[in-house]
């Protein structure tokens, strides 16, 4: 009996590991199965799990067969990593989910944010994004791929971020008609003069918003115009660009390593109304403004957004 009482005392192999270590290890499990599986395994992997340290980088993506299903459950698990963070967190990726009410959470207690990339994250409005940014003063790099922004958003975004150093914006690309559209281009001229890169691949402008560009953003490194089909290099635009850029993609160059849809796009009936390739049908949702979390608590635009641990 007391040989099978000291086996049972024997600790797990796991927790004599140093706690860089098992912090190490705890990373690449990623973010979704600390919260939902590691931080169940013992004390000491679930004290580490909530260590602030441990959320200063938060990466996640909505993935599988079961995606519309997940959406809820993955924004309760990425409030709860944000809490776990303690307002330490500054490093923020979400691809394929997100929401308006979630930014805001996070803006709420996000404070130290430099990074912040949305990708494919729908439910993410114009309005929202702007309110949020307001509360990320340190914010450095923005990349927003489609997702569906005004040329305000984008003055909000400068004006609010003073410090922001790389900014993508990339939209879905349309075969035709070319819609000639330079607002946003002006915009990111008139208001993020203190930018190194820049991308805005399938972006509508023509070469008067590239010479705004030029002019606005002294100190751009490097220019991303691939897509950008109302754009021609071809002369004295060209040339300049060419100065002043240490890396310039065309708007004709490969885009293998992009790693999102390149594939053009027909939105004739959509892109007068809508120059970024959007329309009001692909981003409200018939319960936009009433869901319910996984939990069964419901949410409406009243109600302040509570995540449990």
């Amino acid at each position: 009996m007391e040989a099978e009482d000291m086996e049972n005392s024997i600790a797990p192999p796991w927790v004599e590991l140093p706690p860089d270590i098992t912090s190490s290890i705890l990373q690449k499990v990623g973010p979704i199965e600390m919260l939902k599986s590691a931080d169940k395994v013992c004390s000491t992997w679930r004290r580490l799990c909530h260590e602030p340290a441990m959320w200063r980088v938060v990466k996640m993506q909505n993935a599988g067969a079961d995606f519309w299903d997940r959406e809820d459950d993955l924004e309760k698990i990425c409030g709860r990593a944000v809490e776990c963070s303690n307002g330490e967190l500054v490093d923020l990726s979400l691809e394929y989910f997100g929401s308006d009410k979630l930014l805001s959470y996070i803006a709420e207690r996000s404070p130290q944010l430099k990074h912040l990339r949305l990708v494919c994250s729908y439910n993410v409005s114009a309005e929202g994004l702007s309110a949020a940014v307001k509360k990320f003063p340190l914010l450095e790099e923005l990349h927003l791929y489609y997702i569906a922004i005004t040329k305000e958003t984008i003055e909000t975004i400068g004006s609010s971020c003073r410090g922001l150093k790389s900014f993508k914006l990339n939209n879905q690309i349309c075969r035709h008609p070319y819609i000639e559209y330079d607002e946003e281009a002006i915009a990111i001229a008139q208001n993020m003069p203190e930018l190194h890169h820049l991308q805005l691949l399938g972006n509508k402008m023509t070469n008067e918003g590239l010479e705004a560009i030029l002019n606005g953003c002294p100190q751009l490194e490097s220019l991303d115009l691939r897509r950008c089909l109302n754009v021609d290099l071809g002369g004295e635009v060209g040339k300049r660009c060419s100065r002043q850029i240490k890396s310039l993609r065309h708007p004709q160059d490969p885009t293998e390593d992009y790693g999102l849809d390149t594939e053009m796009h027909d939105f004739e009936s959509f892109d007068e109304d809508y120059p970024s390739g959007f329309s009001d049908i692909d981003l409200i949702s018939d319960d936009d403004d009433d869901y319910e979390f996984s939990d069964g608590s419901n949410y409406s635009d009243d109600d302040e957004m509570l995540f449990e641990y």
